[in-house]
């Protein structure tokens, strides 16, 4: 799974990043910081299993803090996008193919409305004109690369009577674009795909834009939440956008909650609505500190965790799985619960089998709920937080 994070300049785009992976990346107030993108581990966080079972995790990916389990993810950011990028502008070509492989993206807003559309700096700039860009500007990228071959293509696929979902998911497989997803897009759209030679290009822009919909689905998170007219423009986003996943979130504030627990200054347990102050701790430091207490308990939270649960398990619609045997805990070097695995809703106990090991899956007999102590076969679908041990002949 990777996830792309994408904006225009200076909307925090490369703090939201550093955040959310602690990576070693350029932080700067000034447009185009970042030209290549930058690519580092982040987690997602469940409830770990260890409590139920009366052990203590030791993961082998990820970690576990009270009892809290954090799943890695990839993440990778891009340089901004600004209007103009799908035509080359600011390198956008580059920049846009960095996302080809991108399964899911976080749009990352400066809801303060305080820098413009090219990330200068400025005042009462309304961040809904950067929703309508940015999806413009991915609508056309995926429009063009569709242009560049449609006309001979969508005649050959006429003329042969070829599968066209089939077709055109293997042409366009490098964006993962799969079968499925255009067989959705051609039956909400109603269009004849036997006949793909004769759209116009309005039906192909139209097609375009509901193929980037479904193979790049896409959360907003409101960044800079704490400035001074954020709150009116997050009101004003969710109203215009009620169908996007929107969560507030700074990650200004998250930055600096991960480095003073990193530093052993604060206990914090990325988000939670609180945190404890472990170290000594200077005017400066409790008063950022202070400001970040009443962010976290305005919010909940500083929004950056909750951004990423919110693109794996609500936008991809994946759980998570434990291998975990029945009558044991620990792998063959004794590690207890080490591994944790991200699925796609709906996967079948041999579909984890595989995941784990393509050798599990190919001598697949039957898995055990380590819970129940019960058996299930190849087709059990399984569930957010199972722990299953795979039995293999």
């Amino acid at each position: 799974m990777l996830i792309g994070i994408v904006g225009k300049p200076s909307c925090g785009k490369s703090t939201f990043f550093k955040a959310a992976t602690l990576a070693d990346v350029l932080i700067a107030n000034y447009p185009f910081a970042t030209i290549k993108p930058n690519h580092a581990i982040g987690y997602v966080k469940i409830d770990c299993i260890e409590e139920e079972f009366e052990v203590k995790c030791n993961p082998q990916k990820g970690y576990c803090k009270k009892s809290k389990r954090f799943v890695p993810v990839d993440l990778f950011d891009v340089a901004g996008l600004i209007e103009g990028s799908s035509e080359g502008k600011g390198l956008g070509n580059q920049f846009l193919d960095d996302l080809a492989g991108a399964d899911a993206l976080i749009h990352i807003i400066d809801v303060s409305g305080e820098t413009d559309s090219e990330g200068k700096e400025t005042k009462g700039y309304n961040p809904i004109e950067d929703v309508k860009m940015l999806e413009r500007e991915l609508d056309l990228w995926y429009l063009g690369i569709l242009k560049k071959v449609w006309r001979t293509f969508s005649r050959t696929i006429q003329n042969t009577k070829q599968d066209f979902a089939k077709a055109v998911a293997k042409q366009f497989s490098g964006l993962k674009v799969g079968e499925d997803d255009i067989r959705k897009v051609v039956l909400k759209l109603k269009y004849e795909s036997e006949k793909p030679n004769e759209w116009s290009d309005e039906q192909l822009f139209a097609f375009a834009h509901e193929l980037r919909c479904v193979s790049k689905p896409m959360i907003i998170a409101a960044n800079k939440i704490d400035k001074e007219n954020s709150r009116i423009n997050f009101d004003n986003l969710k109203n215009a956008y009620p169908e996007l996943i929107i969560v507030p979130c700074s990650a200004e504030a998250e930055l600096a909650l991960r480095e003073a627990d990193k530093h052993g200054l604060v206990d914090y347990i990325p988000g939670e609505s609180d945190f404890e102050i472990k170290g000594e701790l200077n005017e400066k430091q409790k008063n950022a500190l202070e400001k970040i207490k009443l962010l976290l308990r305005e919010y909940k939270s500083s929004g950056v965790q909750e951004v990423l649960n919110k693109v794996v398990f609500d936008l991809l619609k994946y759980i998570a799985v434990f291998p975990a045997g029945a009558n044991k805990l620990t792998d063959s070097k004794g590690n207890v619960l080490p591994d944790c695995f991200l699925l796609p809703e709906g996967s079948t106990a041999l579909d984890f089998a595989y995941t784990i090991h393509t050798d599990l899956g190919k001598n697949f007999i039957k898995a055990i709920d380590a819970r129940t102590k019960q058996a299930v076969g190849k087709e059990y679908k399984v569930k957010h937080r199972d722990a299953l041990e795979i039995v293999t002949r």
